[in-house]
């Protein structure tokens, strides 16, 4: 809703700088798509070498607890 509200006061502002960016905005997003997947596989590799580095001090822990 906040950049609906900005975009609108870009429009009220500059009119062809804004549909420049309404038109630009999907092709924006397809580009850096790649970049967003590449994080999330990044940060589920990171977090299963976390997971494996602590997971012997989490059942050290906690003996009868599984």
């Amino acid at each position: 809703m906040f950049t609906f509200l900005l975009w609108c006061i870009l429009f009220v502002v500059c009119w062809p700088l804004a549909l420049l960016a309404l038109v630009a905005y999907p092709f924006i997003w397809l580009l850096l798509l790649p970049f967003r997947i590449l994080g999330v596989a990044a940060h589920g590799v990171l977090e299963i070498i976390y997971i494996a580095i602590t997971l012997p001090f989490r059942l050290l822990a906690a003996p009868f607890r599984i």
